[in-house]
């Protein structure tokens, strides 16, 4: 894999200016993501996962420090369509078909009617929801509408997924399910994932990197490099090196928060 980074950030901080006095959610954030790079942020409530992840997608602006995607600005990045945002809820619009809610970005994006059924069908294939184009959000399960939403944000094929804890709201079971397909979505389209997470099976599961955050101010107690192969059957997380890397990711949770005490 191309060791490129396409997501750089350097002594990032953010400070939120709140009637209660200003809230410090990030504090000297450096990081690379690269080319390729399946990178999870764990940490707990209120340690800036969402907030990074925001910034990268240009969503908030850094009080100082500098952060690059492909190069540019983050306002260059999302008006050049450099990624796709996943959000915690599927936010489907319920009066619009799932097929119709997939092609609204491109509809918007100006893309021809031929175009955007291809890309339609392309993507509903993808995310395994083929002939479910017809159907309406309400009939579909909670796990099929957040597929539905992962095929919306790789409609216009963007190079980054941003993923703010796409599964935190379904059952265990769904949840193994769709994070198994998650992975071979990301072998087959090769995209760079960055994704949020409270859970540290999924991170160590999911990740190439796995990013440890500690408690306000946000910042990064630890960088795990995964040493896990990119084939992961589910079974994997009972292997020693799967719980060796749970058990690190875990320690550094752990050290954030004596830090903060």
């Amino acid at each position: 894999m191309s060791q490129q980074p396409i997501i750089t950030a350097r002594d990032l901080d953010l400070t939120f200016t709140t009637n209660d006095g200003p809230v410090h959610a990030l504090k000297e954030v450096n990081l690379d993501i690269n080319k390729g790079d399946f990178v999870s942020f764990i940490g707990p409530s209120g340690c800036g996962k969402t907030t990074f992840l925001r910034c990268i997608a240009g969503l908030e602006t850094p009080t100082s420090g500098d952060i690059a995607v492909n190069g540019m600005t983050p306002d260059q990045a999302r008006q050049a369509r450099a990624y796709g945002y996943v959000f915690q809820a599927a936010g489907l619009y319920p009066w619009r078909t799932i097929g119709g809610n997939i092609k609204l970005p491109l509809e918007i994006m100006g893309f021809s009617k031929a175009e955007q059924a291809e890309r339609v069908q392309r993507v509903m294939d993808l995310v395994d929801l083929t002939g479910f184009d017809r159907k309406f959000p309400w009939q579909l399960s909670g796990g099929m509408q957040q597929r539905a939403s992962i095929a919306r944000a790789l409609a216009f094929d963007a190079d980054i997924l941003l993923m703010d804890e796409p599964f935190g709201a379904l059952d265990e079971i769904v949840r193994d399910h769709l994070n198994e397909q998650l992975l071979k979505l990301w072998a087959r389209t090769e995209k760079t994932i960055a994704f949020v997470t409270h859970s540290i099976p999924e991170a160590v599961y999911l990740s190439t990197k796995i990013v440890v955050m500690s408690p306000r101010p946000g910042r990064i107690s630890d960088v795990i490099e995964s040493t896990l192969p990119r084939e992961r059957p589910l079974d994997i997380r009972d292997s020693p090196e799967f719980i060796e890397i749970a058990h690190r990711v875990r320690d550094g949770l752990r050290a954030g928060h004596s830090d903060d005490v």
